[in-house]
C-alpha cells in the first residue's frame, strides 16, 4: 500500500513501518504515550494490517509495539519521579480549586491501589500514558511498574494488532469502536471535572457565607 493513499496519524505511522519494519511500530507507540493524541487506536490496528501483508510477522508486531508502550511509559515514570512529591505538593498549592488535601488523598489511594492502577490504567483510551506519572511521583518499585505495564500493555496491543489482523483493508473499523469508547472515557472525565469545580465553587461560597 502507498503511503500517499492515507493521510494523517495512519499515513505518518504506515510511512514509518514501511521504512522501520516492526521497531517503526514501536516508535510509534511509544510517541503516542509521549504525546497522547497520538492514538494507539489508529497505529496498533495498521501494525496488524501490515503484518497480514507479510511486511512484518505478527509476533514482531506484537513484542515490539509493547516493547515500545513500555519505553514510552517508562520515559513518563522518569517526568514523574523527577518532579517529585515536594514539587507537585507546590505547584498543586499554586493551583486555583486544588487543595493540597486532594493530593495528600490521591498519594493514599495510589498507595493502596497502584499495582491495579498501574495494570488496568494501560487499557483505558486517555489514562493510559497519564497513569505513568503518579507512579512516578510515588516512586512505585520500577520492577513492578515495568512489569505491570509491560503485561497490562501486552494485552490491550494484542487485542488492537490482532483485530488489524483479522479485519485487514478494513482495519479503520477497529479504530470507529475505539473512538466511540474514548468518547465515553472522555465524557466521565469532563463531567468528574465539571463536578469538582462546582463543588469547589460552592464550599469557596459556603465559605465566605460564614465569615460574614
Amino acid at each position: 500500500m502507498e503511503t500517499t493513499t492515507v493521510d494523517g496519524v495512519a499515513g505518518w505511522a504506515i510511512g514509518l513501518m514501511e521504512q522501520l519494519g516492526a521497531p517503526g511500530a514501536g516508535l510509534a507507540i511509544a510517541l503516542e504515550n509521549l504525546f497522547p493524541p497520538l492514538p494507539s487506536e489508529v497505529i496498533l490496528p495498521l501494525a496488524g494490517f501490515t503484518a497480514s501483508r507479510g511486511d512484518m510477522s505478527l509476533l514482531d508486531a506484537l513484542l515490539w509495539t509493547t516493547l515500545g508502550s513500555v519505553i514510552g511509559a517508562l520515559a513518563l515514570y522518569a517526568v514523574g519521579a523527577l518532579l517529585g512529591r515536594e514539587r507537585t505538593l507546590a505547584i498543586a498549592a499554586r493551583l486555583p480549586l486544588v487543595k493540597v488535601s486532594d493530593i495528600e488523598k490521591t498519594e493514599a489511594w495510589f498507595a493502596r491501589h497502584g499495582r491495579k492502577t498501574v495494570f488496568f490504567g494501560r487499557m483505558i483510551p486517555i489514562f493510559r500514558s497519564l497513569i505513568s506519572v503518579p507512579a512516578g511521583v510515588e516512586r512505585m518499585p520500577l520492577l513492578s511498574f515495568l512489569a505491570l505495564t509491560g503485561l497490562g500493555s501486552l494485552i490491550w496491543n494484542t487485542v488492537f494488532v490482532l483485530a488489524g489482523h483479522q479485519l485487514g483493508e478494513n482495519w479503520s473499523l477497529v479504530e470507529t469502536y475505539a473512538g466511540i469508547l474514548s468518547k465515553v472515557v472522555l465524557g466521565a472525565v469532563v463531567l468528574a471535572v465539571v463536578t469538582f469545580v462546582a463543588v469547589r465553587l460552592a464550599d469557596r461560597r459556603k465559605g465566605r457565607h460564614a465569615g460574614r
